[in-house]
């Protein structure tokens, strides 16, 4: 079975998503994590505890959190 043209598409759109978001992610979360680990500023605790997030929340609560943020109603999508 060979992929079809559509299958490719999807592949090359994944590749390219991921490549873009781990870019992304390292230019941001390296200077996060050096900041982190060195600050020693009162209120570090709430930045970890934004940055951990992801990982103790299950993707459909983030996704509701996201729509409630930046739908047209809420404090980012209604500017």
């Amino acid at each position: 079975m060979t992929p079809s043209d559509g299958d490719l598409a999807a592949l090359a759109v994944t590749l390219r998503l991921a490549a873009t978001t781990s870019l992304i992610l390292l230019l941001l979360g390296t200077p996060l994590a050096w900041w982190l680990a060195r600050s020693r500023w009162r209120f570090r605790f709430l930045v970890e505890a934004v940055v951990a997030l992801p990982l103790v929340l299950p993707p459909t609560v983030l996704g509701f959190y996201l729509l409630v943020t930046l739908g047209p109603n809420g404090p980012v999508g209604g500017l």
